[in-house]
């Protein structure tokens, strides 16, 4: 992991870690590095609702311009619009402003390449070695060769119809709910799922540039919950502040992670001979549950390092086109170079209509072992001490084996906040708590 790219861009606080300054300089640096060739580029940025999205969208403005890079802004979008329309456009490059499923006062800077794919490992290093490190001088465009400010004002209708192009079932007489978390969705999320058919029940969908994430939205997903068992209604998704997460609920209110809408998808595009390779990637923190659905089912499980990045890495590398995290990343690759949340929810719906199935039916198909996840907050400097303390790591094995054949554990810092997270699976709910809780105490007493 670099030291200004997590594994999903640049973020931190707006104003205090994440400045104008530092934005500018993203701006200028990744101009340099993506559109070296280039006599004019023409880069793409959109933004999700959050409150400072706007500052910082005039200081990567102003560093794509002072290098010659013409800026265009699409305004508030989902994440995965950007990675669509940057090839779409024709652009250089593409950049959301966004912090995903973080509180409002945070947010982020995610850069994809032309053909619409975040960057890798290597090119951030690159960017951060110009900002970080001095490693070549920032480039002055002469004053007749300055960028200008363009706006793109069908940007969200284009993602839009993008996305219902991809749907070949309709959704006509679906009663639908849909929690856009105050956040990029409030701009598409009604548009799209009225214009395949469905009767739309909007939550949350009037951001204030405060609102988003809050109590709302794919990690706090109770109020669509109750809505949804309340009103009768055949499904509910709830989407992150920037959309590329979707999460559902079925009808009887019970939640649906990402892991079941990985197979609830997966198994229908194979049983239509679309699954290719017949395999599907997830990550380490994906549900044991999911790979015995995959046993079951003659599919392949692919596992990678948690984050969307790598799971794109590997389906793009080895040619497969379902993939995704519990979070509610997917990624459908025949449509989508990202993880999009409406692609999702959209495909999803679409599964139900074809089969005549309700969600809670269709989620039978998995069966999720129990799970129990501790994040420990740490300074940034004791997160960067976890992998080298002996003592935890010695801990961590002993678990590792106590819990061999019958569950696992898996200990990591994350790669947007400043914490540790464990997590623990097995047959035994009790067991996996009381050692869950062990090991983050002894995390929190060495590092906190």
């Amino acid at each position: 992991m670099g030291r200004l790219f997590g594994t999903d861009g640049a973020r931190g606080v707006a104003n205090s870690e994440l400045t104008s300054e530092l934005a500018m300089n993203i701006g200028r640096a990744a101009a340099m590095v993506l559109t070296s060739e280039t006599k004019r580029p023409k880069i793409l940025i959109g933004k999700d609702t959050r409150l400072s999205s706007d500052m910082l969208e005039g200081a990567l403005c102003a560093g794509l311009c002072s290098v010659g890079a013409d800026a265009v802004l699409l305004g508030v979008v989902p994440t995965p619009a950007v990675a669509i329309l940057v090839k779409k456009y024709g652009a250089d490059a593409g950049i959301m402003i966004s912090a995903s499923h973080n509180p409002f006062e945070y947010n982020g800077i995610k850069i994809f390449s032309k053909e619409g794919f975040k960057l890798p490992d290597a090119l951030e290093a690159e960017i951060e070695a110009i900002i970080l490190d001095n490693a070549k001088p920032y480039a002055q465009a002469a004053n007749d060769k300055l960028g200008r400010v363009l706006r793109e004002e069908n940007a969200a209708q284009d993602y839009i119809d993008h996305v219902v192009s991809a749907i070949e079932t309709r959704l006509d007489g679906m009663k639908v709910a849909l929690d856009c978390s105050n956040g990029s969705s409030s701009r598409t999320a009604e548009k799209l799922f009225t214009a395949l058919g469905a009767e739309c029940h909007m939550l949350f969908d009037k951001p204030d540039g405060i609102n988003i994430n809050a109590d709302c939205g794919s990690t706090h997903t109770a109020n669509l919950q109750k809505y949804v068992k309340e009103n009768k209604l055949d499904a509910g998704l709830a989407f992150d502040g920037d959309a590329d997460r979707c999460l559902a609920v079925a009808e009887n209110g019970e939640l649906i992670d990402g892991d079941f809408l990985i197979a609830i998808c997966a198994a229908d595009y194979k049983e239509r001979g679309r699954l290719k390779k017949d395999s599907v990637v997830g990550t380490v923190m994906t549900n044991l549950g999911f790979n015995r659905f995959c046993e079951k089912n003659d599919i392949s499980f692919v596992a990678t390092k948690v984050g969307d990045r790598y799971v794109l890495e590997e389906m793009v590398k080895e040619g497969y086109n379902i993939g995704g995290e519990q979070s509610g990343h997917i990624i459908f690759l025949d449509h989508c170079t990202t993880g999009d949340g409406e692609m999702t929810g959209a495909q999803l719906l679409s599964i139900m209509k074809r089969k005549n199935e309700k969600l809670s039916a269709l989620s039978t198909l998995m069966e999720r072992y129990p799970q129990v996840m501790v994040n420990v907050k740490l300074t940034n400097e004791g997160k960067s001490k976890f992998s080298s303390d002996d003592m935890i790591q010695t801990e961590i094995d002993k678990v590792s084996i106590t819990l061999e054949g019958r569950g696992r554990i898996l200990v990591r810092p994350s790669g947007t906040e400043p914490m540790v997270r464990v997590m623990l699976e097995g047959e035994d709910i009790d067991e996996i708590t009381g050692l869950c809780h062990e090991i983050s105490e002894l995390i929190a007493k060495r590092l906190g």
